[in-house]
């Protein structure tokens, strides 16, 4: 299962920048909504677009592997279809 990163991205870039992001603030950038930002962030699995990752990288300054991980189902709490 691929799993987004948001939270660990977020601190990263408080920690390089010195500016804490707040989904708001992300959202107001992006035009991505809370909402999805929020289940991005604590949904396992969750499905999202390319684009969305793209937005949050290049707010972030961040590559998508810095976003991303592939971690084994069983991490990730939920099944995978084989």
């Amino acid at each position: 299962m691929i799993y987004v990163k948001l939270r660990e991205a977020m601190e990263t870039y408080r920690q390089r920048t010195g500016v804490r992001l707040t989904y708001e603030a992300i959202s107001e950038q992006t035009k991505i909504s809370v909402a999805t930002l929020q289940s991005l962030a604590t949904r396992p699995g969750y499905n999202t677009r390319l684009s969305t990752i793209e937005k949050l990288c290049r707010v972030m300054g961040c590559s998508p592997g810095d976003l991303l991980e592939l971690r084994d189902s069983a991490e990730g709490g939920a099944d995978e279809d084989q």
